[in-house]
């Protein structure tokens, strides 16, 4: 049985330099992402953003600061999960990146340069430029993060 979706969804942006954490999903919709996930049983959007930086990357979020919050449409694998409410936040984070085995295919530090590069693939899958199969196979930034990363100027 599958679950519901709570319609909710936090996010971490967590820098090293100038260089930002991203993971490359293993399920659900393709592409990179910041550790991210639903609020689910946590009280808050805070614990949730602690919970889910420590599921998907091993990382103890130390401080969390608002950046932005609002309703994205995005498919979830969730039954009925169409949109969510967003909250996402700075983390300053300590411990050594440790990637989920299930819920990632990769995690790492991306320079700008690098980020910026994965937005421009998803602009142009958006476009109809990249096959389906050619996203699968190497995806840019998962589309919510992507209209996410333009408004918080982390690409142009």
């Amino acid at each position: 049985m599958s679950k519901i979706c709570d319609h909710t969804s936090v996010g971490m942006v967590v820098r090293e330099g100038d260089k930002i954490l991203l993971i490359e999903r293993a399920k659900g919709t393709k592409g990179f992402a910041l550790p991210a996930g639903h609020v689910d049983a946590d009280k808050t959007y805070e614990e949730a953003a602690k919970r889910e930086l420590k599921e998907e990357v091993s990382l103890e979020a130390k401080e969390l600061k608002l950046l932005i919050e609002g309703r994205k449409e995005n498919p979830c694998r969730r039954e009925g999960g169409t949109w969510h409410l967003w909250k996402i936040y700075e983390a300053i984070a300590s411990g050594q990146i440790i990637r989920s085995l299930d819920e990632t295919k990769k995690a790492g530090w991306y320079s700008p340069e690098e980020v910026a590069a994965l937005g421009l693939r998803t602009n142009q899958f958006r476009e109809g430029k990249i096959s389906e199969d050619d996203w699968n196979n190497n995806p840019g930034l998962e589309p919510v993060m992507y209209e996410w990363f333009k408004q918080l100027k982390i690409i142009s």
